[in-house]
């Protein structure tokens, strides 16, 4: 049984260069071809470390030229695309629940939208709750955000903001926020991101009993990103707007699990906390979420 497995590897073997040198290049040089061919970069990597001969290291030098050329060539036409051009997005649908000023179970949506150039970033979210019982309203949360960043290297950069906020059962019909100031990128990995940012801000808000309140902030977020497997990931974001008044925090984590290319399941918790709210309205607001997010 044994001479019948290992016969064609010995056959194999007796037709390969006497040498061990030729036999290990002849090996290496197979091996580089197939991970080129299959575009694993880690791979080449790999096999280009350990795999000393003339051969396998011009296959590489051509194989990073031409990765190179191909991303330049990518860059250059996203450099030279109009602003709607290039978007790439993910939509977001469930259910949520939610306690504080009001306790409900209603429908969330949202829109994820990202579009990167070589020094610019743009990102783009809205975000709604919504129910009714019995006829009458008794959820309306949303927001819309625009943020701009332009980068000064890999891990520095520029940011500016654009938001508008409405929940009427925290108190207010709409507030608008205009921000900027600088963001750093503190760990930058395949597995784990953490970006920090701060500057000031300016806050209208406008209450639901009537009256505006329009006033100076600071604003400190972090993001935080860690990839625990292929499928799983867990993101953390908190931010703060402190003011003379009333300042707002707010929490959200959630874990999200890929269940395709384009699909994945998140449960997220949010926690919202004004310090100083309208009378007779709870500082803090919270929202369990259930959705499926797609990607466009």
């Amino acid at each position: 049984m044994k001479k019948q497995i290992f016969a064609p590897l010995l056959l194999g073997a007796s037709m390969l260069p006497s040498t061990g040198i030729a036999q290990e290049s002849l090996s290496a040089e197979s091996m580089i071809d197939a991970a080129i061919a299959s575009g694993d970069t880690a791979a080449v990597d790999a096999i280009a470390k350990y795999a000393k001969s003339e051969t396998v290291t011009a296959k590489v030098d051509a194989y990073k030229a031409d990765l190179a050329a191909k991303e330049a060539a990518g860059m250059a036409e996203k450099n030279e695309a109009g602003f709607f051009a290039n978007w790439e997005g993910t939509g977001e649908l469930g259910a949520f629940q939610s306690g504080g000023n009001t306790t409900s179970v209603g429908v969330t949506a949202g829109v994820k939208l990202t579009k990167e150039t070589e020094r610019w970033r743009f990102k783009f979210n809205a975000l709604a709750d919504y129910q009714r019982t019995n006829g009458a309203t008794v959820r309306e949360q949303g927001v819309v955000t625009l943020e701009p960043n332009y980068k000064f290297n890999e891990r520095l950069y520029a940011f500016g903001l654009a938001q508008y906020e409405r929940d009427r059962f925290q108190g207010f019909s709409s507030r608008y926020t205009l921000s900027g100031g600088l963001g750093y990128k503190v760990i930058n990995s395949d597995s784990m991101q953490l970006d920090v940012k701060a500057g000031p801000a300016w806050r209208k808000t406008n209450l639901v009993g009537g009256g505006s309140d329009s006033s100076i902030a600071g604003l400190a977020a972090v993001n935080y990103a860690w990839k625990i497997s292929p499928a799983i990931t867990f993101n953390q974001d908190l931010s703060a707007y402190i003011q003379s008044g009333n300042s707002s925090y707010n929490s959200l984590s959630a874990l999200n699990a890929k269940l395709s290319d384009k699909l994945t399941a998140r449960l997220s918790y949010q926690v919202d906390h004004e310090t100083n709210p309208p009378a007779g309205l709870k500082k803090t607001d919270t929202l369990s979420r259930a959705t499926l997010i797609f990607g466009f």
